[in-house]
């Protein structure tokens, strides 16, 4: 059974290099602290299962990964104001 692309997060311990972030080309990076913080699509599970073998081919510390659940895309109008009289 296919899963859908999905946006995730994965922190990791410590401050990438160039190296090391080379080896997740689709993965937006940032450092927050003493940790790195990957951000991107994966396309389905067999991507994520991909990178995260990656990290632990590199002796990388996963500290968590997080799906990131999707923003709707459109709201029902009125959704977000209060009911009348309140």
């Amino acid at each position: 059974m296919a899963t859908p692309p999905a946006l995730y997060a994965i922190r990791i311990r410590g401050q990438l290099g160039a190296t090391a972030l080379s080896a997740f080309p689709s993965m937006v990076p940032e450092l927050k602290g003493s940790e790195t913080v990957l951000t991107g699509v994966l396309e389905d599970r067999s991507a994520l299962f991909g990178v995260v073998a990656q990290i632990e081919a590199l002796g990388l510390e996963l500290l968590e990964l997080r799906q990131i659940p999707a923003r709707p895309t459109s709201r029902e109008p009125g959704r977000d104001r209060p009911p009348h009289g309140l």
